[in-house]
């Protein structure tokens, strides 16, 4: 009989991939530039697991930043998140946040701190330090650039966790990237809407 874990983690799987059919491509280090690319060199230990993924979005940086760098307002586009309170902190890296999600998930609420916010760079991070949830020692770091045809944002969000008890690397690895490409759709949607009801300048 499979764990109920992985029961957990096919559920999420079967419910979110049907929206997120987009395709997603790993970071290379052309697709980053060097001054974040630092950001995504995660030291992931024996049991754990950590990858990244890259979108294009059909929308300038500082459309797509004004949306990711509201650290108090994640549910602005992550569909999974049902609230968010600040607990601690003026927005600022320190800040804490805890996050309730939406039922079905293997968890119920998340406390999140603010490691890195740079809006010259267009760099946030933040990590996970508690809460009732099974992704422990949690850390997240997102990044903006411009396109190289200067045709929109690249977006970059790379992570590591540990694998929870029960699970393999490669389940944790496909249920983490599951909820972030969701994250990300959701994000260039939002964006590119923004920049389509914009007015046409006579």
């Amino acid at each position: 009989m499979p764990s109920k874990s992985s029961i957990l983690l096919q559920r999420i799987n079967e419910t979110s991939a049907a929206a997120c059919k987009q395709s997603y491509c790993h970071p290379t280090a052309s697709q980053v530039p060097d001054h974040v690319v630092g950001h995504h060199d995660h030291d992931a230990g024996a049991n754990q697991c950590s990858s990244a993924v890259t979108r294009h979005i059909s929308a300038p940086v500082s459309t797509v930043w004004s949306v990711v760098r509201r650290f108090e307002n994640p549910q602005a586009y992550k569909n999974f998140v049902k609230s968010c309170q600040v607990i601690l902190g003026d927005g600022g890296v320190g800040t804490l946040r805890q996050i309730r999600v939406i039922s079905g998930l293997p968890a119920a609420s998340s406390i999140e701190r603010l490691e890195i916010l740079d809006d010259e760079r267009h760099v946030i991070s933040f990590s996970v330090v508690g809460g009732d949830h099974r992704l422990a020692n949690y850390r997240s770091v997102t990044t903006l650039h411009e396109a190289a045809d200067g045709g929109g944002t690249v977006i970059v969000e790379s992570y590591v966790v540990d694998v929870p008890e029960g699970n393999t690397q490669e389940e944790t690895r496909v249920f983490v990237e599951t909820i972030v490409k969701c994250n990300i759709q959701s994000l260039a949607k939002i964006a590119e809407n923004s920049i389509r009801r914009k007015p046409t300048p006579c």
